[in-house]
Order: structure tokens, then sequence, then C-alpha cells
């Protein structure tokens, strides 16, 4: 007789990254097992398996501080669904936080968001996730700022940079992004050498996805983005604070269609997070 004891919670490792691939691919979701392999390096990542030893379920924390720690990844095979086991991935990851003594964040899809509204999460703002294959316009220069490719020498002043306009602490995943699509990483600075904005992306399964986006203005913050999509071909996505019209209208411009969004929440308190007005793309919602 089959066992009716639900799986058991087992870590998940950076030398799993193969055998969790698959959860996102059924998903559809455009993770490679480069950012797979980050992650579980950086993070830490809890699954479940089948009698096989298959993975059918994960999870992941991601550190973004000392006070704070992202949740994605949480997947579960088309077989295992509907069976609670992605809740309880979801709240074992919670216990873990909190444990830490560090507040809980996520990207909420439309389908998450009514299961993590009564676990106390609160919203901050919605996301929109924009597609589009080229880059057509390419706006005029912005006076007093010039638009450079970042080099590694960049990457302390780049953390220092994004610290205050993000409310994240993620030296390690800046560098990261920054040294595994160079053509993607550019930098804007004034006439005194101040950075004012930068952008980073990574190829992806299906696209190539842009952001970090963290600029001074939306004029910066288009002016990277377009200089970053002409690097190299597409197609592109990037994930948008819904705040920024501007933005907006220039993707649309672009041809730029927006299929699906997200919910921004947390569970407690976290400084700075809650204002995107310097946050004009995501570094995804499995990377915060």
């Amino acid at each position: 007789m089959a066992s009716t004891e639900p799986p058991a919670i087992r870590p998940i490792g950076v030398d799993d990254c193969e055998g969790v691939w698959p959860l996102s691919i059924e998903a559809g979701w455009n993770q490679t097992l480069a950012d797979w392999r980050f992650m579980l390096g950086a993070g830490r990542g809890f699954g479940c398996t089948g009698p096989n030893g298959q993975w059918q379920a994960s999870s992941l924390i991601l550190p973004l501080g000392q006070r704070l720690a992202w949740i994605s990844m949480v997947l579960v095979t088309r077989e295992r669904r509907r069976g609670g086991l992605g809740t309880r991935l979801l709240k074992h990851c919670i216990g873990e936080v909190q444990w830490a003594g560090a507040v809980a964040g996520l990207d909420a899809t439309e389908q998450g968001r009514p299961i993590y509204l009564p676990l106390g999460f609160r919203d901050l703002y919605p996301i929109a996730r924009w597609h589009f294959d080229a880059a057509k316009d390419k706006p005029s220069p912005l006076p007093g700022v010039s638009v450079r490719p970042l080099g590694a020498g960049d990457l302390p002043r780049l953390a220092l940079y994004d610290r205050p306009h993000t409310g994240m602490e993620r030296p390690a995943l800046l560098a990261h992004l920054a040294l595994r699509q160079p053509v993607r990483a550019w930098l804007a600075e004034d006439v005194g050498g101040r950075i004012v904005g930068f952008v980073l992306g990574r190829e992806g399964r299906t696209a190539t996805s842009l952001g970090p986006v963290v600029a001074d203005s939306e004029a910066i913050a288009i002016a990277l983005i377009a200089r970053a999509s002409a690097a190299a071909p597409g197609p592109f996505i990037i994930d948008v604070p819904a705040v920024h019209g501007p933005l907006r209208a220039w993707l649309e411009a672009q041809d730029a269609v927006t299929p699906r969004g997200y919910m921004r929440m947390t569970l407690g308190e976290a400084k700075g997070l809650d204002d995107p007005s310097h946050l004009f793309a995501l570094a995804g919602p499995e990377l915060g």
C-alpha cells in the first residue's frame, strides 16, 4: 500500500541544479541552469522528491541583506499540485526567514497573491512584465549624462549606489549579473563621474531578461534600457513597477506587450523596499 505520509522537506544544493531545473521548464519560466546555480549557491533551497528520487517541488530563500530575504521558485510538478505541497514549502521558508529575524519579500502572481494575503503578506506595488523583440527608438543624449559599459572596477560603487535606492543589499547578485552578461551592463554618470543609473541583464531560457534598472530619473532609465537592448538581439522581457508611466509609454512605442503582472509583497516592514521611485526594472521575481 502506498504511503499517505507527506514527503519530507529536504535541502536543495547546488549539485541538484539539473534535477530541479525541469520544474521551472515545466512551469514555462525563463530560468537557466546558471540562474539555479547562482540562486542555490547564494541562498538556500528546500524541496521534496518522489519515490524515484526525482524532485517534485522546490522553494528558495535568497538573502538580500541581514534584514531582508526573498522567497521564490515555489514550484510543484503538475501531478502533485493542489495537494498543499507548495504551501508547505512556502510556510517552511517563512519560518526559516522569521527564525533569522528577517523580513520575507516576494513577487506574487495573480494566482499566488490570494495564498499570501491570509499568511500576513501585504501589498507594496504592482509590477508589469513586458515582452518585446527589439528597441526601435534611440533616445536623444541626455544633457550632462554619459552612458558607458560597466566594468569590474565599478562594482563596489555600484553596490553603494544600489542599496539606498532599492532597500536591498545585493553586491553578489549585481556582480554575478554584470560579469555574466557584460554586453547588457551599462553605467550612467554625471559630469562629475557620479553614478546616476545602471542596467544589467542575463540570458534566459526563452528570452533575455533586462534588469535590474536603477536610476536617478526615468529619462536615464529609458536611455539605459535602450542601450542594453540595442547591444545584442532579443527577444526581451523586463519587469517594471506600474508607477513608471513614461517608461510604459516608451515600451508601448517599441510594440511591447504585457500579458502578466505581479504584486510585490512583504511579511513585515522592509525599509525602502516599498518605494520604487528609483527602481525601474526588477532583477526578476526570483531575484528581488
